[in-house]
């Protein structure tokens, strides 16, 4: 699949709107269809707000995959994956991202912007929308994790 083709689905609360906003851009920038679910600004919200709606629209299939910011990146990924179509993944290193696609088939990248930088952070979501999943042996174990 060609980089244009494929979907993203980009959401975040308040400590995560910067590191939004450039990651749409760098997105954008690579020929990736983006949709920005908000927030729209740096004032304090409730991060469930946006992440329920990025995790339903990438369970829906709407979007191949999906981008989640806030501070630390666990509230973002423990509302996301109450969805059942979805595996979110926190990711504060490359490699992470690159397992994560491989062994997990995870569909939702969360990033913690108080925890790294913005270069490293375009890195891991580079990573993550470039990288396959395995299969094999992996695949039976990604199809016990819904419940």
């Amino acid at each position: 699949m060609t980089l244009a083709k494929k979907t993203i689905a980009i959401g975040g609360d308040h400590a995560g709107f910067g590191y939004k906003s450039a990651l749409v851009q760098f997105l954008e920038e690579a020929g990736y269809a983006v949709k920005d679910f908000g927030t729209d600004t740096a004032d304090s919200v409730d991060y469930p707000d946006f992440a329920h709606p990025v995790a339903a629209a990438v369970e829906s299939g709407d979007f191949e995959r999906g981008i989640l910011v806030c501070g630390s990146a666990n509230g973002v990924a423990i509302t996301a994956n109450k969805h059942q179509g979805i595996r979110a993944a926190i990711c504060w290193q490359e490699e992470l991202a690159s397992l994560a696609r491989q062994h997990n088939d995870a569909n939702v990248v969360c990033i913690p912007a108080r925890f790294i930088d913005i270069d490293l952070a375009k890195a891991i979501v580079n990573t993550f929308m470039t990288t396959d999943f395995e299969g094999g042996r992996h695949a039976n174990r990604v199809c016990k994790i819904s419940c």
